[in-house]
């Protein structure tokens, strides 16, 4: 076994990041692109090997060897470069004319932040001999399936090989509905107590994130019952079983994001009517005092003008009765404003 030869982007010169020969009950056995080569070419001239074996090669798109490579050596279709040039990135598995499977599947970066922007997509070719995953980010579940090959964990076909990546983002998705679950708890909480400062922001960007993750992730309906209706020959009874299994925890863990939105939508309409609450006492307050300033405000207005008859002007006392007048106007406002907040307290 000859080690992969590495030139940057986490890949050899041809794009590579790792490739493993796998088989029914046995471990799987690391390889390099020059292995990968030869047996792709050994397989052209006389078939593929018996035993069950077959390929799983994975590729970094940004490196510039690894699409020719894929083109050249693996001889994969065009679906799986048309694929690659869409910008429709759905989750979809599909056939394609050669009785060859094309994914697309969208997955999170392997250093998630949660953000939105954390989410690419990982394309993915399957035949009876051969699969091939391509990602341009560094993604978790991937991640994990290539810790269980290292591991020597071994796969009996690529419809299982498959089935182990679905399910492994079924586990991602699961960890950060956790996550967020345990962040809209702290928000929660923080709502309880009147203490929400800048939490309140955060229910925005966790609401965006699951509508990202199950708008990209949820599975094309029409697509996964056209391919479980008529699935290549190669894939028997057992791998549509899989396949299907795996869908339906798709759909378990979706449903738990559906209603994880829903609460997150009720807090933030919670918090929308807290802060509308505290706008309306500040208005109600600041409404109050201009009310009370009205009557001084109004009568030195009146009594500051520079012309004659200004009442009380040679009164000894005229000063005590206009201060009497002043507070007299002030405490029959207050009471009506005070009134006025009673009964639509009530």
């Amino acid at each position: 076994m000859s080690p992969l030869t590495q030139t940057g982007y986490g890949a050899d010169e041809s794009g590579l990041i790792c490739g493993w020969r796998l088989a029914p009950d046995r471990r799987a056995q690391e390889i390099g692109s020059a292995e990968a080569a030869a047996w792709l070419a050994q397989r052209r001239s006389h078939g593929a090997p018996a035993g069950g074996e077959f390929l799983w090669l994975h590729f970094n798109l940004s490196h510039t060897g690894a699409q020719p490579w894929l083109q050249h050596r693996a001889e994969l279709p065009e679906a799986f470069f048309d694929a690659l040039k869409e910008d429709l990135h759905s989750t979809r598995i599909e056939r394609t004319d050669q009785h060859a499977l094309v994914a697309v599947v969208n997955d999170v970066h392997f250093a998630f932040s949660f953000e939105p922007s954390d989410i690419s997509t990982l394309w993915i070719h399957v035949d009876h001999d051969l699969v091939v995953t391509a990602r341009r980010q560094a993604l978790r579940s991937i991640d994990a399936l290539r810790t269980a090959a290292k591991r020597g964990d071994s796969f009996a076909s690529p419809i299982e090989l498959l089935e182990n990546l679905l399910r492994a983002q079924a586990d991602v998705l699961v960890r950060i509905v956790r996550d967020v679950t345990g962040r809209v708890d702290d928000v929660e909480d923080a709502l309880l107590a009147n203490r929400l400062d800048h939490r309140r922001a955060r229910l925005g960007a966790m609401r965006r994130l699951l509508v990202r993750l199950q708008r990209l992730l949820a599975p094309e309906p029409a697509s996964l019952f056209r391919l479980l209706q008529h699935p290549p020959a190669w894939i028997d009874e057992a791998g549509v079983l899989a396949l299907r299994q795996s869908t339906e925890e798709f759909s378990v863990v979706l449903r738990d994001m559906s209603a994880l939105q829903e609460r997150i939508k009720l807090l933030q309409e919670e918090v929308a009517a807290r802060v509308n609450e505290d706008n309306h006492r500040s208005l109600f307050v600041l409404t109050v005092v201009t009310v009370l300033a009205l009557p001084i405000n109004l009568i030195a207005g009146l009594l500051g003008m520079n012309v004659g008859g200004v009442p009380l002007a040679d009164s000894p006392r005229g000063f005590w009765v206009v201060v009497a007048i002043v507070l007299g106007f002030t405490c029959i406002a207050g009471w009506v404003a005070w009134r006025s907040r009673h009964s639509r307290a009530e």
